[in-house]
C-alpha cells in the first residue's frame, strides 16, 4: 500500500456520440497522465459517449461499439503505471448501467455502477438506466478509493457506505450542468460529504456545450477541515495534477493548484459564448450570420459571436424597410465597425411592397395590422436564410427570455436560426451585459477591448420597428416590470395572487399569463439556446401547447 498518490483529472470537452474522437481525446490525456507520472487518471461522466446520449442508448450497436472503444482505452494502459477511472456506458444481463470502469496493466480490474439516477428536467436517467447496488470501494495501487458517479453525491447513502467500506479518498466524476450559482451549490454539496464521512473527495467536472447545455468545468477538490485544496478552471478545458499524501490523520493534498474562478458577472457570458461555439463547431459549421438590426439583442448576439469565432467568422447584414430609423442605421454600422466583422445592408422594401400588393386582393379593405407587419420580420427571415444557405453560415436568432415568455416575436422570422445565444436571458440581464462587455474581455474570448456595443444602442428604447414611431412599451410594459412577473411566473412557479402581492397590477398580472400560455407553441418551435436557469424554455420548463388550465388565485 502506498502512502503517496498522484491523481490527474481530466477537464475536458466530449462530444455527444463521437465515439472514436472522445476515444482519441481520452488517450491523449492518458499520454499526458504518462508524462506527468500521474498514479491516477480519471475522466468525467460517461466520458467515451458524451453527457448525455439519450436515445443513442436504445441503439445496441452504440452500447456494443461505446463498451468497446472503453476496452480499448484500457489496453492501452498496459506497459504503464497509471490506473485509469474511465465513466462510460456499461452492459450486463441486468440491464444498461451508467458506469465507471477502472483499468490497469491493460486490464479491466474493475467496474462500478450509478447507485442514484437523476429523472429531473434535464437528465431523465431512469429512462435508459438500471440503478447499481450501493458500490464499494475500488482497490487502487492498494488505497480503497470510493468511485460516486455524479448523483450519488447529492445522496448521503452513498458516500456514507464507501467510507464505511473503508473508501480512503472519493473520485467523483460528473456532468453538471452550469447555470447561475452551480459551482458555489457544488463546493457547498462535496463539503457537506467530506464533513460527514472524514474523507477528501476530488469532484471531476466536464466543460463543454452540448445542445442546450453548458458544462462550466470548475473540478475541485476539497479535504477535510473544510479545505478547498484543488480548483480548475471554468468554462475552459484543464488538466489537473495534485499529489496526496497519508498520514495518520488520512489523506491530504501536498500541492494542489486553486485557480481563480469566474466571477458571477463574468459566468453567463462565458457559458453563452462557450455554447455557442461548442454547438457551431460540434455541428460542422465554421461561420455565422445575423440580421444586425441597432438593437441591444442583436448587438449583444454579435458580440458574443465575435468572441465565440473571430470577427472573420462573423457575417452582420442590415435589413431596412421603411420604417428603420436612421439611428438604426447609424448604430448598426457602428457597431459592425467596432466589432470588426463583415457588414452588409439588404434593403426589404421591394419584395415586402411587392408582397403586399400580391396580397391586396385577399387582405381586401381590412385595416393594417400584424399581418403587415409580420410581412416584414418574415421577409428578413426569406433573406438570412439565403445567406446561410448560399455561404454556409449558421443563422443565429436574438430573442431574449422576455420576449420568448410573452410571444413578442414572429415565427418563421426573427425567430428564424439554428442557434439562440439569449434564449435564456431576460432583456434586463441582456442589458446589464452589455454594459459589463464594454468594460471587459472575458476569458479566451476572441472580441476586440473597448466599447463593443454602443452606448446609443444601450440607451436608446427597444423597438421592432415595423411600424412609424413603435416601441416594445407600445405593447409591452417595462421590461423592469414584465422581466419581475415572467420570473415569478416562469422561474419561481407562484400563483398569480402571489405575483400580485409583490405590488405588481392584477390585469397587468393575468395579461401576462394568458400571453406566456398563448405563446408555448411558438417556443416549441423556437432554435436551441444554451441554459443559464433552472427553468430555461425547452429542458428547464415543459408546459403543454394545449392547455386548459386556469389561475384562479386572484
Amino acid at each position: 500500500m502506498t502512502d503517496r498518490l498522484r491523481i490527474a483529472l481530466a477537464q475536458l470537452n466530449p462530444k455527444v456520440g463521437d465515439l472514436p474522437g472522445n476515444l482519441a481525446l481520452a488517450r491523449t490525456a492518458l499520454a499526458d497522465a504518462v508524462a506527468a507520472r500521474a498514479d491516477v487518471l480519471m475522466f468525467s461522466e460517461l466520458f467515451l459517449t458524451g453527457y448525455f446520449p439519450d436515445d443513442l442508448l436504445f441503439k445496441p450497436q452504440f452500447v456494443r461499439d461505446a463498451m468497446q472503444a472503453a476496452r480499448d482505452l484500457a489496453a492501452d494502459t498496459a506497459g504503464t503505471d497509471v490506473v485509469v477511472v474511465l465513466p462510460t456506458i456499461w452492459w450486463d444481463k441486468n440491464g444498461l448501467y451508467n458506469a465507471a470502469i477502472v483499468a490497469e496493466k491493460g486490464e479491466i480490474i474493475a467496474t462500478r455502477f450509478k447507485r442514484e439516477l437523476p429523472n429531473n428536467d434535464v437528465f431523465y436517467e431512469k429512462r435508459y438506466f438500471t440503478a447499481g447496488p450501493l458500490p464499494d470501494p475500488v482497490t487502487i495501487k492498494g488505497v480503497p478509493v470510493g468511485i460516486p458517479i455524479c448523483e450519488d453525491v447529492w445522496h448521503a447513502s452513498v458516500c456514507e457506505h464507501l467510507a464505511m467500506r473503508g473508501a480512503e479518498i472519493m473520485l467523483c466524476p460528473n456532468g453538471s450542468p452550469y447555470w447561475t450559482n452551480k459551482q458555489h451549490i457544488r463546493k457547498e454539496l462535496v463539503r457537506a460529504r467530506v464533513a460527514e464521512d472524514d474523507v477528501p473527495m476530488l469532484y471531476l467536472n466536464q466543460v463543454g456545450g452540448q445542445d442546450e447545455i453548458v458544462f462550466d468545468g470548475a473540478s475541485f477538490a476539497i479535504e477535510p477541515g473544510n479545505k478547498l485544496v484543488v480548483q480548475g478552471k471554468s468554462f475552459a478545458t484543464d488538466f489537473i495534477v495534485s499529489d496526496w499524501v497519508r498520514s495518520d490523520d488520512g489523506w491530504t493534498c501536498a500541492n494542489g493548484e486553486v485557480t481563480e474562478l469566474t466571477t458571477t458577472d463574468e459566468a453567463p457570458w462565458l457559458a453563452c459564448v462557450l455554447g455557442l461555439r461548442d454547438y457551431v463547431h460540434k455541428n460542422g459549421f465554421k461561420q455565422v450570420v445575423l440580421g444586425l438590426s441597432g438593437g441591444i439583442d442583436s448587438a449583444v448576439v454579435a458580440a458574443m459571436a465575435v468572441d465565440a469565432f473571430g470577427p472573420e467568422n462573423v457575417h452582420c447584414i442590415m435589413l431596412p424597410y421603411r420604417y428603420t430609423s436612421e439611428a438604426s442605421l447609424k448604430d448598426a454600422k457602428d457597431c459592425a465597425l467596432n466589432l470588426g466583422v463583415r457588414y452588409d445592408i439588404v434593403s426589404i422594401g421591394s419584395p415586402v411592397d411587392e408582397a403586399l400588393e400580391q396580397l391586396a386582393p385577399i387582405f381586401g379593405d381590412r385595416p393594417a395590422d400584424l399581418a403587415e407587419e409580420n410581412i416584414q420580420s418574415r421577409m428578413r427571415g426569406v433573406v438570412l436564410m439565403a445567406v446561410s444557405n448560399k455561404l454556409g453560415s449558421m443563422l443565429l436568432t436574438t430573442g431574449n427570455k422576455s420576449e420568448m415568455g410573452v410571444g413578442y416575436a414572429t415565427i418563421y422570422g426573427d425567430m428564424n436560426g439554428g442557434y439562440n445565444p439569449l434564449k435564456d436571458m431576460f432583456k434586463m440581464e441582456v442589458y446589464r451585459l452589455a454594459d459589463w462587455r464594454n468594460s471587459h474581455v472575458p476569458g479566451d474570448c476572441l472580441g476586440p477591448a473597448g466599447e463593443v456595443i454602443p452606448q446609443a444602442i444601450i440607451e436608446k428604447a427597444p423597438s421592432a420597428e415595423l411600424r412609424p414611431d413603435q416601441t416594445d412599451q407600445d405593447s409591452l410594459p417595462p421590461y423592469p416590470v414584465l422581466d419581475a412577473i415572467l420570473k415569478g411566473i416562469v422561474e419561481d412557479e407562484l400563483s398569480l395572487a402571489e405575483i400580485v402581492a409583490q405590488g405588481h397590477d392584477v390585469a397587468l398580472v393575468q395579461r401576462i399569463e394568458r400571453l406566456v400560455n398563448i405563446a408555448e407553441y411558438k417556443r416549441r418551435q423556437s432554435a436551441p439556446g444554451p441554459k443559464l436557469t433552472p427553468k430555461a424554455f425547452g429542458m428547464g420548463r415543459k408546459y403543454p401547447i394545449t392547455n386548459g388550465y386556469k389561475d384562479r388565485s386572484i
